[in-house]
């Protein structure tokens, strides 16, 4: 039995060049991972690492590829395909809890891994020298200045307050109190985003009326307020202001 496995000629100064490509990408990788893994992220320094590596691989195999068959997939073709894998593998480092979102940091800075393998691949060296050299000063020069603004407290013109009014009323009068809430807000203007209806002791019921975050007169509340206290029914009546960052 003859088996012809048509394997293509060494090429020792390719071998070379990919040999290159790929210490580039496990150098320089590796010191955006050391940074990660110093700080205890998700992915450390293997994560960052295996990500540089096998984005030049990818681009270096493309890179071979078209040079001796020519045709697609170009680079350029697998370049775009490695952006689109790496934003999935992102968006398993990014977990939510609640109203907290974490993870992002790290995803990020596996996307900039990849892009400098992606430049070693390409044999782009300086361009991936300067790629790792600038994820590693976003997150290591960054990081006192965000740390610096996130402990000052935000100035009040620079938030936008969520507004909710709370009324307190009698149960047979609820359906009323409600209709006449909405029509002296839609009269000032100012869009209800939810309403919320509970009871209050036995006989009672709370109405909780949240504005759509905007800039709200407190004065034109207060008349509000003062329209629904001649209601009847009506037992109490408040509103405030909640900042959102």
């Amino acid at each position: 039995m003859n088996l012809d496995l048509h394997l293509p000629a060494f090429d020792a100064g390719a071998t070379l060049a990919s040999l290159l490509s790929l210490s580039t990408a496990f150098v320089l990788g590796g010191a955006i991972g050391l940074e990660r893994q110093v700080r205890q992220r998700t992915a450390g320094l293997r994560t960052n690492t295996l990500v540089a590596v096998s984005a030049a691989v990818f681009v270096d195999l493309a890179v071979r590829y078209h040079g001796l068959h020519g045709g697609t997939p170009s680079p350029l073709h697998v370049v775009a395909y490695l952006i689109s894998g790496v934003g999935f593998l992102g968006a398993g480092a990014i977990m939510k809890d609640g109203a907290q979102i974490s993870g992002l940091n790290t995803a990020a800075t596996l996307w900039g891994s990849a892009a400098v393998g992606a430049c070693a691949g390409l044999k782009l060296f300086p361009e991936a020298l300067l790629a790792a050299v600038f994820v590693l000063a976003s997150n290591t020069l960054l990081r006192p200045v965000v740390n610096r603004i996130q402990r000052q407290p935000l100035p009040e013109t620079f938030s936008e307050a969520t507004y909710a009014i709370n009324l307190v009323c009698q149960r047979e009068q609820q359906a009323e109190v409600l209709d006449r809430l909405l029509l002296l807000l839609e009269q000032a203007q100012y869009p209800v985003r939810a309403v919320d209806q509970r009871p209050f002791g036995e006989r009672d019921v709370e109405i909780e009326a949240v504005l759509y975050a905007t800039t709200v007169d407190g004065s034109e509340l207060d008349a509000v307020l003062a329209e629904l206290a001649a209601q009847p029914g009506m037992l109490q009546g408040f509103w405030n202001a909640t900042l959102e960052e």
